[in-house]
């Protein structure tokens, strides 16, 4: 169940929003006027979710290269990976 707070929470209970970020590892949601506005998250969640982006990204041009039949050997593989 996610975890909504109001955005007056940002300014008045800090620390216990980064408890609960750290704690839970999940994103805390901030509400502005009763509306969704924020989501407020720990770095270490923040880097897993780039991270597993790049990598989606990375994937999916892979499988439009097999698509469009181009085949790479596993050195220019691995080089590709390098510069990653």
């Amino acid at each position: 169940m996610p975890i909504i707070r109001p955005s007056s929470d940002l300014r008045n209970n800090y620390n216990e929003i980064s408890t609960i970020c750290h704690q839970t590892n999940s994103p805390v949601y901030i509400t502005k006027n009763g509306a969704g506005d924020l989501a407020v998250m720990s770095i270490e969640l923040y880097e897993l979710l780039t991270d597993k982006h790049i990598l989606y990204k990375e994937l999916e041009k892979g499988i439009g290269s097999l698509d469009k039949g181009e085949k790479f050997s596993e050195d220019e593989v691995y080089e590709e990976l390098d510069k990653i």
